[in-house]
């Protein structure tokens, strides 16, 4: 009987130390082995169009340097990109969420 308990505890503690490995990956980062893409180049220029709009800015997309999504309720992606303004090309770290509609949503826009 007690090696009963014993075999049912491991069999446990098996699962639970599996079930708490496999968490740990979902909604996790994972790098974008394409940056250039048709779908990531259309986020990055979303992203800098989107700040455009609430930065009364005028950048204009020239790439995607790196990238990495995560599944939420839709995907996150978080890209390094640059783009130019007046003639100088300078680097930004976005954040686009684009949602189980399809529609997009730039949650952050930064200088690097």
């Amino acid at each position: 009987m007690a090696q009963g308990h014993y075999r049912l505890s491991l069999i446990l503690a098996s699962i639970l130390l599996v079930s708490v490995a496999a968490g740990a990956l979902l909604g996790g980062w994972k790098t974008i082995a394409d940056v250039n893409s048709p779908h990531v180049r259309e986020i990055g220029k979303f992203a800098v169009e989107a700040h455009n709009k609430l930065a009364a800015t005028k950048l204009k997309f020239q790439s995607v340097i790196k990238g990495e999504s995560q599944v939420v309720a839709g995907t996150n992606y978080r890209l390094t990109l640059t783009a130019k303004i007046g003639g100088v090309s300078k680097k930004y770290k976005a954040v686009v969420w684009e949602k189980l509609d399809d529609t997009k949503q730039l949650t952050s826009f930064q200088p690097l």
